[in-house]
């Protein structure tokens, strides 16, 4: 099998993971905190903005089955990419649109695929694309959120473009 992983951010990491982890191809994902210089960050930090970090979501997948591209233009139908440092009712720094690359490949794939949200949004991008450098697991309570709540908030959707 052919993996590769990818750290990415669009809001509140309770609902990108649920549809990230539905999507074919995709064998885990886990929600954390990358972007931030607080070494083993705790919600209770990263919830105030001031950690510097972004709620994120590390997802394996298989790229016999699904590309780090398809993977991206997911992404982007599933969070509005251009609302700075919010999604819907989550306002704050913690919030904002990030793709974390692992290599110089994944940064030219993400910036590609910051061109083809654009075609579709019609809008400015404000999605960070931004070199990974450490993904910190969040709290087990955080992890697989709205599948042990079903009925818990989520702000992200799939659109149709």
């Amino acid at each position: 099998m052919n993996e590769e992983v990818s750290v990415l951010a669009g809001g509140c990491f309770w609902g990108l993971e649920y549809l990230l982890s539905e999507l074919s191809g995709v064998m885990k994902t886990e929600v954390g905190y990358s972007g931030g210089e607080l070494e083993n960050p705790k919600y209770e930090d990263v919830k105030t903005g001031r950690s510097g970090h972004v709620e994120s979501v590390r997802a394996r997948f298989n790229v016999d089955i699904l590309s780090y591209s398809e993977l991206l233009d997911y992404f982007f139908s599933i969070h509005d990419p251009t609302t700075y440092m919010r999604q819907m009712n989550d306002i704050g720094s913690q919030y904002r649109s990030v793709i974390f690359y692992m290599d110089d490949r994944q940064r030219m794939d993400a910036l590609k695929a910051v061109d083809r949200a654009y075609k579709n949004w019609g809008k400015k991008i404000v999605t960070e694309i931004a070199p990974f450098k450490i993904f910190w697991l969040a709290e087990e309570y955080h992890q697989k959120y709205l599948i042990k709540n079903p009925g818990g908030y989520n702000c992200h959707y799939i659109r149709k473009f």
